[in-house]
């Protein structure tokens, strides 16, 4: 019996019966008498007819174990003292047979005869006979079915055997919710906090601190913290109370911030998570690299490696700036080791390199000529932003200090230093290949952290809070000897890059910017010739205010989209982007125009909203205040609604 015949004789059953019903239920309106003649005959139809559906699935039952009495007693008998559940089926899936281990411990005493195999199971007859097995959900339980097909002449029959996982599935499960990850954590800002502090209030907050992660720790039985040094703490957590502080968004760094201080400065955190590793050992390991990635981006918030990956939580403060310059001074003398132990240095920026980037190059590669080494700055002049720079310093005699990359890799030997400055992944040189070239490779950024970041510098030179990558270059100057020196004109680039970063003294300052621009100040740098660096065309302003005018408020944000393209866009976009932060109630900017099929998205924030976590959901990085994005492949629209979805998500996870 095939089970599409079974299934239709049992729709036309039950359709002939309530048709019988119905027709003798319409007697009554003819004739009163025929209704309680025929009604009653037709109810005793109907029941039997019910009757027999009920008990349908029996009679086959019958009929098969009938069928069954065709094989040897020896067939039988092991077939049915099988030790794991047995259950045969047509190659149209239809239930021919099965133990009656099946039937008790898998089905509970129904009946399946001629029903389909879709009744139990949704997997195809391929998927369910893979060699090595194939786990499955059936009725409430899990099994591994392990299946072998037969073709008997025309027939095909396929054998499933039936392995109960359920106690093993409950033991994985338990095992994945108690694996321990090891969490690094740290005060983001301890010796400023506690630097000018009295004893009482440093003991104050010390026990606000203890208090606020005692209280966070303590509905997890499993786990423990412990303090290893003055402003770092390790705690180990099991994967259950890791995917619960995941789902709070690790509601903690928002606690430690509360806490007051006397300075009013903010108490934060920086928590590095290793996770899924094989070993404690490896976790450890992993968590203190999350923690570097998690200061490398200002701090004050989470970031979890979990083997290859990194997934990231707040981050919603500003870099706090480190007022010591010791380190500075370590970095300034391995450096100036590394050139004199150097036959060449290079200096390389960025793609399409700013006054930032081009700005710190120069004074850097300017810097070490004065020290007696062969220094140049790798840049390709026809894509840049900073031709104006350019011809400044070429006008002003230092015009040899540029060579370009196609030059420039020719000329790398074994022992050519490279100097990477304002980035510090692979992906944004200047030169993919001068960098493949060069063997000692040191990085002097600003930037926050990104996961594809160059992992073979000598030297990591790397503070998110600093406000340029010319800020860090003035103060390298200043410990890297006696002989180092700059002149007025290259005190000009330097302030430059300064003043695009922080725009104009405005974000992104501290203490130690104007200490570096009042060190270029009296070094001859004149502000009058740095600010004509800004300045442009007509056509630009023109250009600039068409993309303003076009722009729509969402969500406290200005978004612009650029109907045209020009040659300077790469330069009218963010200042376009800085404009629209001036309008009242804006807290970001973003402005998107299109070249050659990629859509670019330049965002600007003053400091109201991250607009680096945006962008990083699109690919794309930077800082809290200013960071951009490419996206390609797609039409304009539908960047813009990624664009827009981007910060209804930014707003959901950061209100």
């Amino acid at each position: 019996m095939k089970n599409k015949r079974v299934g239709n004789l049992l729709i036309c059953l039950i359709l002939l019966s309530v048709v019988c019903l119905i027709l003798a239920g319409a007697t009554f309106f003819i004739s009163p008498l025929v209704f309680y003649i025929a009604f009653p005959i037709a109810a005793a139809v109907c029941g039997l007819t019910a009757w027999h559906l009920v008990h349908m699935q029996s009679q086959i039952h019958g009929m098969l174990q009938k069928a069954m009495g065709q094989l040897t007693a020896s067939q039988r008998r092991f077939l049915q003292e099988f030790p794991l559940p047995i259950l045969i089926v047509t190659g149209d899936r239809e239930i021919i047979w099965y133990s009656d281990k099946f039937r008790k411990e898998v089905v509970g005493e129904q009946d399946l005869y001629g029903l389909n195999l879709n009744t139990l199971l949704s997997e195809s007859l391929d998927e369910l006979c893979q060699e090595d097995g194939r786990e499955v959900r059936c009725l409430d339980k899990w099994y591994r079915v392990y299946g072998v097909r037969k073709k008997e002449n025309t027939t095909e029959l396929c054998t499933f055997y039936f392995v109960c996982i359920d106690k093993l599935k409950e033991e994985a499960r338990l095992y994945e919710l108690t694996r321990p990850s090891v969490m690094m954590i740290m005060l983001d800002n301890y010796g400023e906090v506690m630097q000018n502090a009295k004893e009482s209030e440093k003991s104050r907050i010390l026990g606000a601190i203890d208090s606020t992660l005692e209280d966070f720790i303590s509905s997890m039985t499993t786990s423990f913290i412990k303090r290893f040094d003055g402003d770092k703490f390790l705690m180990v957590v099991e994967e259950q109370h890791l995917e619960k502080i995941i789902a709070g968004r690790f509601k903690i760094l928002d606690d430690i911030r509360k806490i007051q201080t006397d300075s009013n400065l903010p108490v934060t955190l920086s928590i590095g998570v290793g996770r899924g590793e094989d070993t404690l050992a490896k976790s450890e390991a992993s968590a203190r690299q999350a923690l570097d990635m998690a200061l490398g981006r200002g701090g004050d918030q989470a970031a979890i490696k979990n083997q290859s990956m990194y997934e990231f939580y707040g981050g919603i403060s500003k870099g706090v700036e480190k007022r010591t310059k010791v380190k500075t001074r370590i970095v300034a003398n391995a450096l100036s080791e590394l050139i004199q132990n150097a036959d060449r240095v290079l200096v390389m920026g960025h793609k399409f390199g700013d006054l930032d980037c081009v700005g710190a190059s120069v004074g850097l590669a300017y810097a070490i000529r004065t020290i007696g080494k062969q220094a140049d700055v790798v840049i390709d002049r026809d894509k840049n932003l900073a031709n104006i720079l350019i011809e400044m310093v070429t006008s002003e005699g230092c015009g040899n200090l540029f060579v370009d990359p196609s030059e420039a890799i020719f000329s790398i030997t074994e022992n050519t230093l490279l100097i990477v400055c304002d980035t510090h992944t692979t992906n944004l040189v200047e030169s993919i290949d001068v960098y493949n070239r060069c063997k000692t490779v040191v990085v002097i950024d600003h930037h926050r952290k990104m996961v594809n970041h160059i992992d073979n510098a000598v030297i990591f030179y790397h503070e998110p809070y600093a406000s340029s990558a010319s800020e860090m270059v003035t103060e390298l100057i200043q410990y890297m000897g006696d002989n180092c020196r700059i002149n007025a004109v290259i005190a000009q680039a330097l302030l430059s890059g300064i003043m695009l970063d922080t725009r104009n003294f405005v974000l992104r300052t501290g203490v130690r910017t104007f200490e570096a621009a009042a060190y270029l100040r009296r070094i001859g740098a004149d502000t009058i010739t740095v600010r004509k660096l800004f300045s442009s065309t007509m056509d630009s302003y023109q250009r600039r205010s068409r993309i303003v005018s076009a722009a729509q408020i969402y969500k406290k944000c200005a978004v612009a989209e650029s109907d045209f393209y020009s040659d300077d866009m790469r330069i009218v976009a963010p200042q376009a982007a800085d404009e629209l932060l001036s309008i009242d109630g804006v807290d970001g900017s973003f402005v998107l125009y299109e070249k050659d099929g990629t859509i670019s998205i330049s965002a600007r924030s003053m400091g109201a909203i991250n607009v680096q976590v945006i962008m990083e959901s699109l690919g794309g990085g930077g800082h809290q205040t200013m960071a951009a994005t490419q996206i390609r492949g797609v039409e304009m629209e539908k960047a813009k609604q990624m664009l827009l979805e981007a910060i209804d998500n930014y707003y959901k996870t950061h209100s």
